[in-house]
């Protein structure tokens, strides 16, 4: 297994700058979205004899595959989900890189050092599941999936850019201590 040479550390932290920004605007798509609303309800004093009253119901539970999936919330999650995606197939690629790499490194001193590129990309593909989950849950019904699931990512996203804490790089290195990945295949 070969190592790969180490990338800068701002990159990433760049990336999740553009990301989190991201992430609060699809949050907040989602908090106002059909995801939280509830369904509107009839006020009458005697109900017709046919009609059905369910108080407290969620319009997301009533709304079509279409609804759902033309939320505004759940399009920008998918383009989020699509950037992760890109940023784990193919990181030289992923637009916030490129965008980094060109534009912002070279106005940069050089880093103290180069850091292992396998946790942030792990990280990434955290986030891929995270969203994941949270639009499909979106498409099945489940109310506050989507908000959640894309809070989650953005509170991660913002540690990373703010502070230089990056969640999925320490589940990579906890999952590496215990030997669950990470390790290199070992010549016997």
């Amino acid at each position: 297994m070969t190592t790969s040479a180490g990338i800068d550390p701002r990159g990433p932290r760049f990336a999740a700058t553009i990301t989190a920004v991201l992430l609060l605007v699809a949050t907040f798509l989602a908090l106002i979205g059909i995801s939280t609303a509830q369904a509107p309800g009839w006020f009458a004093y005697q109900p017709l004899a046919d009609a059905t009253f369910a108080p407290g119901t969620w319009a997301i539970t009533s709304a079509s595959l279409a609804q759902r999936a033309l939320d505004p919330g759940f399009l920008l999650t998918v383009v989020i989900a699509l950037l992760f995606l890109w940023s784990v197939a193919s990181p030289a690629t992923a637009p916030w890189g490129v965008l980094f790499r060109r534009l912002v490194r070279p106005r940069l001193a050089p880093p103290a050092e180069l850091e292992d590129p396998r946790p942030p990309r792990f990280s990434q593909g955290v986030g891929l599941f995270v969203v994941g989950i949270g639009l499909v849950l979106h498409l099945i019904g489940v109310p506050w999936a989507l908000p959640i699931a894309t809070a989650a990512a953005f509170i991660a996203a913002f540690l990373n850019a703010a502070f230089a804490f990056c969640l999925g790089c320490q589940l990579y290195l906890l999952l590496q201590r215990v030997g669950i990945i990470g390790r290199a295949a070992s010549t016997a």
